[in-house]
């Protein structure tokens, strides 16, 4: 091998003079610190992406509740709707009412003609237990005040609001 090296010539000077041989001369902190930075930002941005993720699961997982139990509710209220929409269950409301089963149908025909033979429906037969009297209501155009015997009582006009 060669014992020395001596003073390059030719295309080799030319290739020596663009790189230096000693120290580089260029400073290497502020790339490092460069990296750094981008390395440190990048986890900051994952860390705060993961965050929201998490933030975002927990609201779902919330929501998914939520619609759990509005669903049961839902089936909950529909069978309640169905058990009293029953042919059985309406004619028990419909009796404790004081309803009775109607008669026979009649029907008018476009020519004014009765069709058929109407009847009246049968009175309620008493029942066992006793149900509930519905609460009588005054009618809106009587006087709710007893009035002395011989007098009339006075029906007023509404009033409106002045439009």
């Amino acid at each position: 091998m060669s014992a020395a090296r001596g003073p390059l010539k030719g295309r080799a000077a030319r290739l020596g003079r663009l790189m230096p041989s000693g120290p580089s001369s260029a400073a290497r902190t502020p790339f490092v610190l460069l990296v750094v930075l981008l390395l440190g930002g990048g986890l900051i941005t994952l860390l705060l992406l993961n965050s929201a993720l998490n933030q975002g699961s927990f609201k779902l997982r919330e929501l998914k509740d939520r619609t759990t139990e509005l669903t049961d509710e839902e089936q909950a209220l529909q069978r309640d709707v169905d058990a009293n929409a029953a042919p059985d269950a309406l004619e028990r409301r419909a009796r404790e009412l004081g309803m009775v089963p109607g008669g026979s149908p009649a029907f008018l025909g476009p020519d004014g003609k009765v069709l058929g033979e109407p009847t009246v429906a049968p009175s309620p037969k008493p029942s066992r237990t006793p149900s509930r009297a519905p609460a009588r209501t005054a009618d809106p155009g009587t006087d709710p005040k007893p009035t002395p015997t011989g007098t009339t009582p006075t029906a007023t006009a509404p009033t409106t609001s002045g439009r």
